[in-house]
């Protein structure tokens, strides 16, 4: 038997990286806001339609500095859904908020925008949809619920880079939303991210935040004779070492969706007679969505079901992986939060979800490989 190893995750080469890398290291200006960092921002600002990007160490600090924008205080509450990564409730929590967990919906994992009204509350701040897999949240009536009850909408965009929601880029809908680019997703530098500032009143001071509380950019553009402590803060500026390795993807960008798409697609159509067969369920797409090909998973029948599948692709040579644990099902979820009404469907489809290999160096021939094995596994039934 031929086995074709496929890794899950191999963070993408574009083919520049080296070449700004060493621009920077003859410039040696290493820090971070430097030419590299300005050119990531303009790019994210005229490709993406915001008012204002910020180049951030990570999607937790860019959501860290969201709800630092918020005022997110002590005894607020936060709504959000359970299935996602720990960074989207931590960046509340260590404002002292409370978070209140609301159920998904199965077809797109997404927070379920009718449950969320009811667990509003006087004390609640902020809703924070997650575009999980890069496929928009129905934030047309998430918007309308905010502006109801005046509440802030946060989006957390980490896997949405290049995705859309009725023609508007994820990120860009909400006042303020959080990219991330982790060696894990479409777009990196290792560890990154971006805060994108959709209204004009929170640039000045996302800018004071971001840089450690001080109006030190207001110094460099000649506003300021010095420049001094005005607000809390931190050092939320990455290096242009990993700006300019960002901004090599970020110039690729299309080709590396493109691509990406191509490989979804394949998977999409290869593994389709299984869902027609009611073996398997595929990614659902709503056509208000464009999505960036970010992740492909199949759901099989339960957990027992998808232990049996990871561990037979491995002895093929094909890695594959479950994803996010509900946070509210964790120590700290419960300490920290509160699941509101029924958990329907977070638990149950957080445990059927199989994610399969996604990523810019995969080839046609290995895709084959992984839908041939897949298939393999289902035969029996």
């Amino acid at each position: 038997m031929n086995i074709i190893r496929v890794f899950f995750n191999v963070p993408a080469v574009t083919g520049k990286e080296q070449d700004y890398i060493a621009e920077v290291m003859a410039i040696q200006k290493l820090s971070g806001d430097g030419a590299f960092t300005k050119r990531c921002n303009q790019w994210l600002q005229e490709n993406f339609a915001c008012k204002r990007s910020l180049l951030t160490t990570s999607c937790t600090h860019a959501l860290e500095m969201s709800a630092i924008l918020a005022q997110i205080k002590e005894g607020d509450e936060v709504i959000m859904p359970s299935f996602t990564f720990v960074s989207t409730a931590n960046a509340f929590v260590l404002r002292g908020a409370k978070i209140v967990f609301v159920d998904i919906r199965p077809d797109t994992m997404n927070i379920d925008e009718k449950l969320i009204e009811a667990a509003i509350t006087t004390k609640t701040k902020a809703i924070i949809p997650v575009h999980y897999a890069g496929i928009g949240c129905e934030m047309d009536e998430i918007l309308k619920i905010a502006s109801r009850r005046n509440l802030f909408v946060i989006e957390d965009a980490a896997q949405g880079v290049m995705a859309k929601y009725k023609g508007k880029s994820l990120g860009t809908i909400g006042q303020l939303g959080c990219y991330s680019f982790h060696e894990s997703k479409n777009y990196t530098c290792g560890e990154g991210g971006a805060l994108l500032i959709n209204q004009e009143n929170f640039i000045q001071r996302a800018e004071i935040i971001r840089e450690k509380g001080t109006n030190r950019q207001m110094f460099f553009q000649g506003l300021v004779d010095k420049y001094t402590w005005l607000d809390i803060g931190s050092s939320y500026l990455p290096s242009e070492l990993n700006a300019a390795y960002l901004l090599a993807q970020l110039e690729s960008a299309e080709e590396v969706n493109r691509k990406r798409l191509g490989f979804w697609n394949l998977y999409y159509q290869g593994l389709k007679p299984l869902e027609e067969k009611g073996l398997i369920e595929l990614p659902h797409i709503p056509e208000y969505c464009e999505h960036n090909a970010h992740i492909f998973y199949i759901k099989v029948k339960d957990i027992e079901e998808r232990s049996r599948v990871m561990d037979s692709l491995k002895e093929n040579g094909i890695s594959s992986t479950f994803h996010y644990i509900p946070l509210h099902s964790s120590l700290a979820g419960k300490k920290f939060g509160t699941f509101y009404g029924e958990d329907k469907y977070t638990t149950k489809e957080s445990e059927r979800i199989l994610r399969l290999p996604m990523h810019y160096s995969l080839n046609d021939k290995m895709v084959e490989y992984v839908i041939e094995k897949v298939f393999d596994l289902f035969r029996y039934r």
